[in-house]
């Protein structure tokens, strides 16, 4: 909502005391209210992504008396498509638990997706005028996709993002709840497991100024300072989500397909949910490619995955945390990840689909590894320069193999750091169990990783966040140590939680069947590349020249 804070505070429900740090630890949501006499304009469309020739129904709830709209295409270059004015607004009664059975606002305007508008990105740009003049203003983003093709390398000299949607709705608090935080529920749960997308986005997922803060932190601390988290500082004094940094068009997606058009690549962009529900839809491409926080996965989309590589196809992931399985229902609309809580209460834990439970992927309940399709997991990395777990680490990755093609042109030594400039190591990073031979990582292969998994780079990452005693309370804390202690050890003991609290991000590479993976095992990749890191974008181009040309 583009209104002043301090009328905006009465859409915007939980605790909130502007510039206390301490406040990131509560729950802090925009929602719609239900006075009418309150100016406000919301929207979510009737799906994440498109097919040319789509029909697209948006769900608006205002109320103003109308609205104007415009789409643009959130490439290297704005284009705009589509433009309506005076659109009749309507106000809609919005359930409280909104965040988990959906907002069930009537569909205020359909139109098409016209054959002519290229994959990509696709911002909705609602504006109209409140009672008493005010301009309000909300901005939601939708994925058009390719059309559909047949045959290896049909879309030869095209790269194809699929965007991390499963993440976007796991951190988007719009409403209430997300699988983090929650209000709503039978029990007033500390989180949803299960969220619908019937939604709008929280503040930030679609735009942000060039200004807003990224998570790791840009500056060590000073010796015996406060652990502290900027983002989520700058978000509460801002009126943002707090989330807006770890999921959302704006923070990860947006700025790489900004530097792949810059760039000279060509790109289609599709969704996660299409991995499972249309797997088709990489017929044709040479290469994927991921970028940003990727956590949330179903078994499905894994499979599409897995398939495609054996079959000749290539993996360029930029991105982080591999962690949690999801199950997707109501055709992609509700999204399910009971996460810490799975083996109490998933109804699938004791079951023939027990294998589908939603827990992190290297649970011995899925039988699935995370290590075994990207090579990485994030079980055994997690985090790094945020609050107080590595806060003066390296930044970057510490190279081991300079002569990989990887880096081929980058004029790396062995022990250099990459990225640390644009401190591209965190905020959460993959690794998988290693040992140090003669110099050299290598995988051990004891948590799933593949026999042929070569290690080019690493850092250091902490499951943990040490307590310094220093005045303020933890965010990130020890809950992640235990969870991953009692996963992999069963049990939380303090020689196990001594075992698991230390973490690794990593650079590797491996092949399977017909196809290859290289995984950057960091949510920050993209961050080297905002900034024009000269390395950054060599090993970039390196690897999606190279996946890209292959026959």
């Amino acid at each position: 909502m583009a209104m002043p804070l301090s009328t905006e505070r009465l859409l915007w429900g939980g605790y909130r005391r502007p510039g206390d740090p301490a406040a990131v630890h509560s729950c802090y949501y925009q929602r719609a209210s239900d006075d009418p006499h309150i100016a406000q304009l919301w929207a979510y469309t009737d799906n994440l992504s498109y097919a040319p020739g789509a029909m697209a129904r948006l769900h608006v709830n205002t109320t103003a008396a109308s609205f104007d709209m415009t789409i643009y295409r959130d490439g290297a270059k704005k284009l705009t498509v589509f433009q309506r004015q005076q659109i009749p607004g309507g106000f809609h009664p919005t359930p409280l638990d909104c965040s988990i059975e959906g907002c069930d606002w009537p569909v205020s305007l359909e139109f098409p997706i016209d054959d002519s508008w290229a994959s990509g990105g696709y911002v909705i740009e609602l504006t109209a005028r409140g009672a008493d003049g005010a301009r309000l203003q909300y901005d939601h983003v939708f994925l058009v996709c390719p059309p559909q093709l047949h045959g290896k390398g049909s879309r030869a000299g095209r790269v194809l993002l699929v965007a991390a949607t499963g993440t976007w709705s796991a951190y988007n608090d719009w409403g209430g709840s997300n699988h983090y935080e929650g209000i709503a529920g039978e029990n007033g749960d500390r989180f949803s497991p299960v969220l619908s997308l019937d939604r709008p986005y929280a503040r930030g997922f679609v735009k942000l100024p060039a200004t807003a803060p990224r998570i790791p932190l840009r500056d060590p601390p000073e010796i015996g300072a406060a652990v502290r988290y900027p983002h989520m500082e700058w978000a509460y004094e801002h009126g943002y989500s707090k989330k807006y940094a770890s999921a959302g068009w704006a923070s990860y997606e947006r700025p790489y397909v900004h530097w792949l058009e810059t760039a000279g690549y060509a790109v289609d962009v599709i969704s996660e949910q299409d991995l499972q529900f249309r797997p088709r839809i990489l017929d044709g491409y040479d290469c994927l490619t991921f970028i940003g926080h990727s956590e949330y996965w179903s078994w499905e989309m894994r499979d599409t995955i897995d398939s495609y590589v054996e079959s000749g196809g290539n993996i360029a992931r930029f991105a982080g945390n591999f962690l949690w399985q999801i199950r997707l229902q109501d055709q992609g609309r509700t999204q399910v990840c009971y996460k810490y809580d799975a083996r109490e209460q998933d109804p699938l834990r004791d079951t023939e689909q027990a294998h589908l439970t939603t827990t992190c992927w290297d649970a011995p309940e899925t039988g699935r590894p995370g290590a075994q399709t990207f090579g990485l997991s994030g079980t055994r990395g997690l985090y790094a320069a945020w609050g107080g777990c590595s806060p003066r680490g390296a930044g970057g990755f510490t190279v081991y193999r300079p002569d990989h093609w990887a880096f081929e042109g980058c004029d790396l030594y062995y022990g250099d750091v990459l990225g640390a400039p644009s401190r591209v190591f965190g905020y959460e990073v993959d690794g998988v169990d290693h040992v140090v031979k003669d110099g050299l990582p290598q995988a051990t292969g004891a948590d799933g990783a593949p026999d042929n998994l070569l290690i080019l780079a690493l850092g250091l990452a902490s499951v943990y966040e040490a307590d310094h005693d220093n005045g303020l309370p933890l965010f990130i804390g020890s809950e992640d140590a235990v969870f991953v202690a009692k996963t992999l050890h069963g049990e939380a003991a303090p020689e196990t939680l001594e075992r698991y609290r230390r973490g690794c991000g990593m650079i590797a590479t491996f092949e399977r069947g017909r196809g290859s993976v290289f995984t950057a095992g960091t949510c920050e990749w993209v961050a080297g590349l905002i900034d024009r890191d000269p390395q950054i974008e060599r090993v970039t181009r390196n690897v999606l020249d190279r996946f890209m040309a292959c026959p």
